[in-house]
């Protein structure tokens, strides 16, 4: 456990065991490694052997696609592994080095195996039928062979799409770059704690900073915070720039009209849902300044400034999570699951799937990853405050997906789609606060977790679609051939900010600066799952809660299909029409009734 009485953070040798995930279940040494590395090119090799004669037979394709599955479990292996040992210690040369092995060979891959979906698609579709009919074991890859001739008017000739596979290590270039600086070169000062002691400032701590209640530190956080990303703002701009050229690139290459309707397409979802997601929140965007209002009035603050968000605005009440509390009040608040949910969540702790605490060149931030045959694996950089609390429990909801998934399908459909992914995170924390609100009696802790969860929805449903909404933007501006600088980043991110947040926000030049240090606008119009996963999730748990086992096989059915069906069909069966802004307005009426229950409670 970290010891709060240091104020520069622990080595990783000093974190205590029990705290660390343990990688030796995927590979017992970094020699077991080295194996299936070599592994992973001997049978790229056999595959390689494959190319042109997948069309011949049935038998032919059969057994290309058998070994196509081999190679990308077996890969996957070494991927993870790799990256998950470099996550632990940035710093860690050795695991740097394995990182950048296991990318290489992910590279060299993917150019190996780029013929086959040309190829499949060169084989007519009579005979694709006659070859399922002939060989039974095809009926399995029925779902992945309609995807392939679904996308058809997007794959290229075999040439070009090799030669695409071999940009593949260029093309990483920008997230590598931007995950070097912002996790292992940039450095924040130190700032004065509320006992007036010199601590570093990381981004670990900057939620915990921003979150007390003394506003002179939530201010000196905020602007060592950005004023080091300023100082750093033309490598930022030129990096994300660089990005987005990237995503425009392989829209053209492979004739999309644009880069988000390249991006939507993996899922089979249209631009409309991305955009019904921004006209419907902008139609409630009242809501957003409303509770903006609520935030000002309860601070008693003549101005409201951006780093006055994350302050509790339930005055006198501090809640501390230990680690061990939490994972019991997770446990509690997922009982509405059942029995079989709990007893595999159990599992999980007592195998260490959770690396815990922050140290020396970790990974900022949290996440749920793993591989086909091996449990999955969270991150964390846990706090003690419910903020972490919650992360426990969303990112406990991504490896409960994950490992029901894998249980359940074969590799070839084991992976569900990030369209769903963050169903099963933003579930769980709903059914969380659904336990605790039901269960606390007093009024100012109630009124906390309100704040909390109205907090939520800010972050995730509004926050989210603003950052989706400035992804649009700016590929837009590129595909226009204007050219992000510093300054048109700035002031569009600004812009967003006083339409999103209203006139009772005071929106701080220096927050401008925030879209240098987002992650995930590096994956490529990730952000607006986010909203759409909430809604979906709140639907989810409203039927849980309501309808009770029926609803629960439903949701556990749909945890087991992995990537079987297309998401929107998924959701579908579990009870959730995405196609529709529905399942959007729905959760924004959540977030007005909460509103309404503060406000209530606040007159009482």
């Amino acid at each position: 456990m970290v010891d709060e009485s240091k104020k520069s953070l622990p080595k990783r040798s000093e974190i205590d065991k029990k705290y660390q995930w343990n990688l030796e279940t995927i590979y017992t040494t970094d020699e077991k490694w080295e194996e299936d590395f070599k592994r992973v090119k001997e049978i790229a090799e056999q595959l390689k052997g494959f190319e042109g004669k997948l069309k011949s037979s049935a038998k032919n394709l059969l057994e290309g696609l058998k070994l196509q599955d081999q190679l990308s479990e077996t890969l996957g292996k070494v991927f993870v592994y790799a990256r998950l040992r470099k996550d632990e210690d940035n710093t860690n040369a050795k695991y740097q080095a394995l990182a950048d092995r296991a990318s290489s060979l992910s590279i060299q891959v993917s150019s190996i195996t780029s013929y086959i979906v040309p190829e499949i698609l060169s084989i007519p579709t009579e005979k694709l039928e006659s070859f399922i009919k002939e060989e039974k074991g095809l009926a399995l890859y029925r779902h992945y062979l309609d995807e392939i001739v679904r996308t058809k008017p997007h794959i290229l000739s075999p040439e070009l799409e090799q030669l695409l596979a071999q940009t593949g290590e260029i093309a990483q270039a920008p997230d590598h770059i931007f995950g070097m600086l912002n996790n292992a070169d940039i450095k924040f000062p130190t700032i004065r704690d509320e006992q007036g002691e010199e601590v570093e400032l990381t981004k670990g701590r900057y939620i915990q900073f921003m979150e007390s209640t003394d506003r002179r530190v939530r201010k000196d956080a905020f602007e060592a915070m950005y004023q080091t990303y300023g100082s750093l703002k033309n490598t930022f701009a030129a990096i994300l720039n660089s990005d987005v050229k990237k995503n425009i690139f392989y829209a053209k290459a492979r004739h999309y009209a644009s880069a988000l309707e390249a991006s939507l397409d993996d899922d089979n979802v249209t631009p409309e849902v991305y955009n019904n997601l921004i006209e419907t929140i902008k139609k409630n965007i009242n809501l957003m300044h409303r509770y903006v209002s609520l935030r000002k009035k309860m601070l008693d603050l003549d101005e409201l400034h951006m780093y006055d968000l994350y302050t509790p605005i339930v005055k006198d009440v501090k809640i501390k999570v230990p680690y061990e509390e939490a994972i019991e009040t997770v446990k509690k608040g997922l009982k509405p699951l059942g029995q079989e949910y709990l007893d595999q969540l159990a599992k999980g702790f007592e195998s260490r799937w959770i690396d815990v605490y922050e140290n020396q060149g970790k990974t900022s931030g949290a996440y749920s990853w793993g591989s086909y045959g091996t449990h999955p694996y969270i991150l964390l950089n846990y706090q003690d405050n419910v903020n972490d609390l919650f992360t426990l429990a969303h990112e406990l909801g991504h490896s409960m997906h994950s490992f029901y998934s894998n249980s359940n399908q074969p590799y070839i459909y084991s992976h569900y789609k990030i369209f769903v992914a963050e169903v099963a995170s933003t579930l769980n924390e709903t059914l969380l606060m659904h336990y605790l609100l039901e269960n606390i009696t007093d009024k100012k802790e109630k009124l906390y977790y309100l704040n909390h969860y109205l907090e939520q929805f800010r972050a995730t449903v509004y926050r989210q679609t603003m950052f989706a909404e400035f992804e649009k933007m700016i590929h837009e501006k590129v595909e226009a051939s204007e050219a992000l600088t510093p300054d048109l980043l700035n002031e569009m991110y600004h812009q967003l900010n006083v339409e999103y947040y209203g006139p009772e926000m005071v929106v701080d030049e220096l927050i401008d600066l925030e879209w240098a240090r987002i992650p995930h606008f590096y994956m490529n119009f990730y952000v607006y799952k986010y909203a759409t996963g909430f809604s979906a999730a709140t639907s989810l748990a409203k039927q849980i809660l309501e309808e009770g086992a029926p609803a629960v096989e439903r949701y556990l059915t749909f945890l087991k299909s992995g990537g079987s069906d297309y998401p929107v069909e998924l959701l579908k069966k579990a009870g959730v029409d995405m196609n529709t802004p529905k399942p959007i307005q729905q959760a924004l009426d959540v977030f007005k009734d909460l509103l309404d229950q503060m406000e209530q409670l606040l007159a009482e």
